[in-house]
């Protein structure tokens, strides 16, 4: 396994990556609107990355991947491809946004909710929020990855909800996705050993149901298995000598 620790100029160009890319998610939530479809979403997504922000949105044709924003609607856990489909009040979806800038990448996503939610979906994703944050919180010099996974599964099962374990977290920087892994469950204690300087997404999928996931035909789409609801929550992170900075903060967060 490879870490990279940044330097105190790359943590610099990380911060004005995640800063970017909280800008995104922050100016998209006026057009989570019934009747908007998840393409034009993605149009607008791209069109502010390249207008206005000269950056890049890494998704696009990232590994074939032909969006430049992961759109995950309802049931859809993760890696949804913006088209057609039309929000209706009551949905719910991540909407989950990469830039890079000056060769570094900020990785974040929300929820948000079309027209009013329905109690559990908003429930779920008020317990996906908190579970990213009790991950969150675990980071520093020192701790382990299983510190992180251990917090987030303790607290998103004692409220009887489902932690994803075929997705994770990960290391990111001048790669999108690089060493480590962090996953979302674990035992304290374990998992490699948390440096300053390492920069890192925590972003746990929570299911109302089960835990089980599948991959859909287009080879990206990720689903319940049992068609019960999905929500994701991520930021990018770094490790400073006494603890973390969040890079990717936005207005959900204020």
């Amino acid at each position: 396994m490879t870490v990279t620790i940044k330097t105190p100029e790359e943590q610099d160009k990380m911060r004005t990556a995640g800063r970017l890319a909280a800008e995104v998610l922050d100016m998209i939530g006026d057009y989570v609107k019934p009747g908007i479809t998840t393409g034009e979403l993605d149009s607008i997504c791209h069109a502010y990355i390249t207008d206005v922000q000269d950056a890049t949105p890494a998704p696009l044709n990232y590994k074939g991947f032909p969006k430049s924003i992961c759109t995950s609607v309802n049931h859809v856990v993760c890696h949804g491809i913006p088209g057609e489909k039309k929000l209706k009040s009551g949905d719910a979806v991540n909407i989950d946004i990469t830039v890079i800038k000056d060769g570094f990448h900020g990785d974040t996503s929300r929820m948000f909710h079309v027209g009013k939610p329905g109690v559990q979906a908003r429930r779920l994703a008020e317990i996906a929020f908190e579970g990213m944050w009790r991950g969150i919180e675990e980071l520093a010099p020192g701790k382990h990855l299983g510190d992180v996974g251990a917090a987030i599964q303790t607290f998103v099962e004692k409220n009887r909800f489902s932690v994803v374990r075929e997705y994770c977290g990960h290391g990111i920087g001048r790669v999108f996705h690089e060493d480590p892994q962090v996953l979302h469950y674990g035992t304290r204690g374990v998992g490699l050993e948390l440096r300053e300087g390492m920069t890192l997404t925590v972003e746990p999928m929570i299911n109302a149901g089960k835990r089980h996931v599948r991959l859909l035909n287009d080879g990206w789409t990720v689903v319940t298995k049992d068609h019960s609801l999905s929500a994701q929550w991520e930021h990018t992170v770094l490790i400073t000598d006494s603890g973390y900075e969040v890079l990717t903060l936005g207005q959900a967060d204020r």
